[in-house]
């Protein structure tokens, strides 16, 4: 259920925020166009489409699980992570495992395989960082890894507030 929340009831963005946001979307632009895409995946030796690392990312961050749930973090539609993920098993990287919750559901976890292209992929991106930020100080680098962990754990709260909210918003009221 979208939010009924419209731009006009939002408090304006400081400078400051107007700023990280801009840096943001041209950071995203740069780390997901598609020669970027390919100078990563070369270097790796994983030759996977953008969508297949994203879910190998994701599933390495906090796997096993449940297809429904990976579309969810993902922000897609479950059939494209139901085709990667078949994509993906079939190459050897991921396999299906019972849920232990509920034995009809399935759960998807990396292999030995696709923990190696993972950590293949990952050494890669972070070498070419490496390169980029080479003229940072180590305090400097400390200090960016500090906020922009603190940054993702601030944006995750809120999505988690925003979603239970929503879920509150649709509950079905109930008399007593």
């Amino acid at each position: 259920m979208p939010s009924t929340q419209s731009l006009s009831d939002l408090p304006d963005a400081s400078p400051e925020v107007v700023d990280i946001e801009r840096a943001l979307t041209r950071v995203t632009y740069l780390s997901t166009r598609s020669r970027q895409h390919e100078r990563l995946i070369a270097l790796a030796g994983v030759p996977l489409d953008r969508a297949a690392v994203a879910l190998l990312r994701q599933i390495a961050d906090s796997e096993p699980l449940r297809p429904g749930e990976l579309a969810q973090r993902l922000g897609v539609e479950a059939s494209h992570v139901t085709r990667t993920v078949q994509q993906l098993q079939k190459a050897g990287y991921v396999s299906r495992v019972p849920d232990p919750a509920d034995r009809r559901a399935q759960r998807i976890q990396l292999t030995d395989a696709g923990r190696e292209a993972v950590g293949r992929i990952r050494d890669a991106g972070a070498r070419g960082m490496q390169l980029a930020l080479a003229g940072w100080r180590p305090e400097e680098l400390r200090q960016m890894a500090t906020l922009f962990h603190r940054m993702v754990d601030d944006f995750l709260a809120y999505t988690i507030e925003e979603d239970s909210g929503r879920e509150a918003d649709a509950a079905p009221l109930t008399t007593g």
